[in-house]
């Protein structure tokens, strides 16, 4: 028997959402308390997430997919799937979409209809600035929010296209684990491209048109995660979680956080402990 979770509703820890104009917006943790193997079950909405922190493994049919942060994924409504956490748990942004809404859409525009993923380009930089307003909440910001979730209905149903089209090749997979498993280390596009046998430029040019930036940019959003774990959980002078993620002063790591966070690293570790 497959479970069935009613709408706006999730497995893990869902300690606030919020509605707008049939969107439910929820920000849901998952720790080994809250339970970290998720049994095959399905959902009454369709709806999205974007994986904020941590690493997934889902299965859905005969499939399977290891889902990494910045990454966007579509489930349709009642589509059975089942996950597990690795490494202790993890966070993602849920945007649930009602049956009403998604009627009210589809009389002037398509919906994607089967389960993706988005790992590059316009859909998952979208999302990720819906987290953010959804992380202010001020009086504008549940308009903001189901504008910013109209376009990404639109984006992802605008580049439905073939997965052999989409599928990257293995060397870039490669290239991708290189950067998670040392993002702390300063090396160079040539090294990566000696590690993978391609040339530097082919290996620049094929990660930016998949993963939608460049390997740099890449490597300081691993390096921003690291810091925003170590901010969440523990009591370490900023210096100290600067160093660690492979920043070389806590200048420069102030600086790219502020400029991918839009806040300092402060106000991060004081508005994540103030929930």
């Amino acid at each position: 028997m497959v479970a069935k979770l009613s709408a706006g509703t999730f497995y893990g820890q869902t300690p606030r959402r919020c509605a707008a104009a049939g969107f439910t917006f929820a920000e849901t943790v998952y720790t080994p308390q809250s339970q970290l193997h998720l049994p095959l079950h399905s959902h009454e909405n369709a709806f999205l997430y974007l994986m904020i922190e941590g690493v997934c493994e889902e299965a859905y049919g005969r499939k399977t997919r290891l889902v990494r942060p910045s990454a966007l994924v579509f489930h349709p409504a009642g589509e059975p799937h089942a996950n597990r956490w690795h490494d202790g748990g993890g966070r993602v942004f849920h945007i649930d979409i009602s049956q009403t809404r998604a009627e009210a859409i589809r009389a002037y525009a398509p919906i994607q209809n089967s389960p993706a993923e988005f790992q590059s380009g316009v859909a998952p930089w979208l999302a990720d600035r819906l987290y953010r307003e959804y992380q202010r909440l001020e009086n504008a910001s549940l308009l903001a929010m189901e504008g910013l979730a109209l376009e990404i209905l639109a984006e992802t149903s605008r580049n439905r296209v073939p997965s052999s089209e989409r599928k990257p090749p293995r060397w870039l997979h490669r290239a991708r684990e290189l950067l998670h498993a040392r993002f702390t280390e300063n090396f160079s596009l040539g090294e990566i491209g000696s590690e993978v046998g391609v040339h530097r430029v082919h290996v620049a040019r094929v990660f930016r048109r998949h993963f939608g930036c460049t390997l740099g940019d890449y490597l300081r959003k691993l390096r921003i995660e690291s810091a925003c774990r170590q901010l969440a959980t523990s009591d370490l002078p900023l210096i100290e979680i600067a160093l660690s993620a492979g920043f070389a002063d806590q200048s420069h790591f102030t600086k790219t956080f502020r400029r991918l966070r839009q806040m300092t690293p402060g106000a991060f570790r004081q508005n994540f402990r103030s929930r």
